[in-house]
């Protein structure tokens, strides 16, 4: 790393924004082009009434002593959102103590996010400075502080890349992969308190994309806060009693124990987030509490959030619709699906909410994922035979599912992207997803799959019966209700379907190692792809991806675990993601997606059922600001994050 001083009489790099670039689809100006900054004056700051008895105590410094001299003034407008007013707890529910971590998705408080038309926006920082994707320079806000109240600034940025990310007690594997590029990490250099250059040798159009996902890569750290457990910064005998207290074996597991950003657990660790945990982990219950410091403000100087509170429950996600029947509950989606919808609706009155029912942004709501590193060798041969894959697809009776589970109101699909996207392509949609079992049958007896046993269930060549072990993470109720009539209509083919619900480590842990044959989860988490988004979802490059974890292993790992892809098909999906970061704008990046799509529908790698299923959300009736539509999905959108409920707001 280079430090270096900033000069601000230097000219800006000049160019289209990267906004332009994502609202308009023009090509990236080969220069340069920025994220802009918000231009809009600050208001006044108003004082929150949840925190004047700290102010007048002197606990807390008054509301304009703590924004950023440019916070984020919310143009709530333009959204067609009311101006809101402080107060208020929002009540919600989780199933697992863990699932605390979903408050930081939802509160979506990041350097660089998606705003509500899924244009790529600066949000924690002011603004960013992008030289021919290759070279980002990124803009705090001056003034802007942890939830503790310490300067944010690009010291945090510094200790994460130098004491955290390339430490090898911290990170053996060294830096994330998102941060090289060809195996080379970029320099970095310290412009000022305020202004921090990555500057890679090729461009890595990846890099702020995935600043703005539900689980972004957390690249800084309140460096003030983490020192203290830093074997570089403390003795050995000042982090001696720490272990102690602790209960952990070395310096290092403390600091990753105490530095996680995304489990949000650790109630002493600062925050940027609107709300701060203050229960610790493993609670039955999680009180969460305004950031006295939080960098948004409404056009009319009200810091956000709105909501003073958030009381997290914690139950069993089989009672959590009951609970929300019962008043428990002022705003959930997770853990609902479109089966709970009719008790729902009927607690409306009773329950004090309104039922809403936004989409599902998922690429397919449920999909069958044939894992082609399955560990058995006859069955993984079977799985990657693209013959297998088509006739399991066309076995399925898509409109049957579509009409029992979500009366018709979901899209029968393959894994496809969704109608909002630009690569859309009905052709991909339909490939393989119409029910015709007499072509599935064939396809089977053309595999040499001809013989059957008593029950007509088909025999493999070495004599085993033809079962398909389909697990899930056994969290979703519509899953076993769908598997029950795949299993039906496979049944017909000779194909027998065995379904076992797991808890989710445990079939993540399971498919990650090979022992998984055909994993039930959602489709592509992006649905709505365009040409910057990363093609993280259709390539061998993750091992959360189920088709083929151990592919996934080898490129997150760079070749140190899991299997390189060893068929025609997956190699060139390998190639084609690099050509996309090797992209010089975004036509040749579109080339790319458009290829990898078509490549994914003719080989049915995933086998989608339905997508754009409606997706229940319920909220508090004096809740505002809440869309009465809208897409749930992971990324992009962190769910409930994109909506930013830190401006929903109780109505007196």
């Amino acid at each position: 790393m280079t430090r270096d001083r900033e000069n601000p009489s230097a000219p800006r790099a000049r160019g289209l924004s990267r906004r332009q670039t994502l609202a308009a689809g023009a090509a990236l100006a080969a220069a340069a082009g920025a994220l802009p900054r918000i231009l809009r004056a600050a208001p006044a700051p108003v004082e929150p009434p949840f925190l004047a008895a700290r102010v007048a105590s002197g606990a807390l410094p008054p509301v304009a002593a703590r924004l950023p001299e440019e916070p984020l003034v919310v143009d709530l407008a333009a959204k067609g959102r009311a101006f809101g007013r402080h107060g208020g707890t929002l009540r919600t529910l989780f199933s697992r103590a863990r699932d605390i971590r979903y408050m930081v998705v939802y509160g979506y408080a990041r350097l660089v996010g998606w705003d509500h038309e899924y244009n790529l926006r600066p949000d924690i920082l002011r603004e960013v400075d992008v030289e021919d994707e290759r070279v980002f320079t990124l803009h705090l806000r001056k003034g802007h502080k942890w939830s503790d109240g310490h300067p944010f600034t690009t010291e945090d940025f510094r200790y994460w890349w130098e004491d955290v990310a390339n430490n090898p007690h911290l990170s053996p594997s060294g830096p994330l992969e998102l941060m090289l590029v060809d195996g080379a990490p970029p320099q970095v250099t310290v412009l000022s308190e305020t202004a921090i250059r990555y500057e890679w040798r090729a461009p890595n159009p990846r890099f702020l994309p995935a600043l703005a996902q539900a689980r972004p890569p957390f690249i800084y750290r309140p460096a003030h806060y983490l020192k203290r457990y830093h074997a570089d910064y403390v003795a050995p005998e000042q982090l001696a009693p720490l272990l102690r207290e602790y209960r952990t074996r070395n310096w290092a597991q403390l600091h990753n124990r105490l530095d996680d950003m995304y489990k949000f657990d650790n109630p002493a660790l600062p925050t940027l987030q609107p709300w701060v945990n203050t229960m610790e982990r493993n609670s039955d219950r999680y009180v969460l509490e305004r950031n006295p410091y939080f960098h948004r403000v409404d056009a009319h100087g009200l810091q956000l959030p709105y909501v003073d509170r958030v009381d997290a429950g914690i139950a069993a996600a089989g009672l959590i619709p009951s609970k929300i029947t019962l008043g428990e509950a002022d705003l959930q989606a997770r853990t609902l699906s479109f089966s709970d919808a009719p008790v729902l609706k009927k607690g409306e009155r009773t329950g004090g909410y309104r039922t809403l029912i936004w989409r599902s942004g998922a690429a397919s709501e449920i999909a069958l994922h044939p894992n082609l590193n399955y560990e058995d060798p006859a069955f993984r041969a079977l799985l990657r035979d693209v013959r297998f894959r088509r006739a399991l697809s066309l076995a399925i009776d898509r409109r049957t599912i579509n009409r029992s589970l979500y009366f018709g109101l979901a899209r029968e699909a393959a894994t496809s992207a969704l109608p909002a996207s630009p690569f859309y392509d009905e052709a991909h949609a339909r490939a393989f997803a119409q029910y015709d079992p007499a072509a599935a049958s064939a396809l089977l007896d053309e595999l040499g799959l001809d013989r059957r046993d008593g029950d007509g269930t088909r025999l493999l060549p070495d004599g085993r019966r033809l079962e398909i072990v389909v697990e899930s993470a056994g969290e979703r109720p519509v899953e076993a209700d769908a598997m029950e009539l795949v299993a039906e209509t496979w049944r017909e083919v000779g194909v027998r379907l065995i379904y076992r619900p797991l808890d989710r480590d445990i079939l993540r842990n399971a498919a990650y190692q090979g022992r998984s044959m055909m994993p039930l989860w959602y489709g592509w988490n992006n649905g709505l792809p365009n040409p910057d988004t990363p093609p993280t979802d259709v390539a061998p490059v993750d091992q959360a991806n189920f088709c083929w974890p151990m592919w996934g292993q080898h490129f997150q790992t760079r070749g140190r675990s899991g299997q390189a892809p060893d068929t025609p098909e997956g190699q060139r999906l390998l190639e084609l993601f690099k050509e996309w970061n090797r992209a010089a704008d975004r036509d040749a990046r579109a080339r790319v997606w458009r290829e990898m799509l078509d490549i994914h529908a003719r080989n049915v790698f995933s086998i989608g059922i339905v997508n754009m299923a409606p997706q229940p959300v319920i909220a508090n009736t004096r809740l505002r600001n809440v869309p009465a539509e809208g897409i749930y999905a992971w990324d992009p959108g962190a769910q409930l994050g994109v909506h930013r409920i830190d401006e929903f707001f109780y109505e007196p």
